[in-house]
């Protein structure tokens, strides 16, 4: 069985692709970038693009029935390897008790204000 989740953002009917899609007990939450999608702005730095990410995939996360505790596998890709260190307080608070594989990539992203992009993996709990 597959369900589709969706934020809201214009970038997901634009685009043509879902905020998390689940199947057979897994979340597979897309890139997500620090947009507020309430209001389509995005901060300037880094640092707090990553705490809004998170947000927005934490409430992907609890639409699909999981939570960030059920983060097994995250990927973060940065268009400045210099943006990353500034960083890690953001995800340890989000992900430290957690601890998911991770990746860290350096790419070009697809808005020149988009300072950082998550993505993530998560096995629903047992019910």
């Amino acid at each position: 069985m597959r369900r589709l989740v969706s934020s809201g953002s214009s970038f997901e009917a634009d685009i043509g692709y879902s905020r998390a899609v689940v199947c057979d007990g897994w979340v597979f939450v897309s890139g997500t970038t620090g947009f507020d999608y309430a209001t389509m702005e995005i901060a300037g730095d880094a640092a707090a693009q990553a705490e809004q990410t998170f947000r927005n995939i934490d409430a992907a996360l609890r639409e699909a029935g999981a939570a960030m505790a059920d983060v097994v596998r995250v990927r973060y890709i940065l268009p400045d390897a210099g943006d990353w260190p500034s960083c890690w307080p953001v995800t340890r608070a989000w992900l430290g008790a957690v601890r998911p594989a991770a990746t860290m990539i350096v790419a070009a992203l697809q808005d020149p204000r988009m300072r950082i992009e998550i993505e993530v993996t998560a096995r629903l709990p047992e019910a």
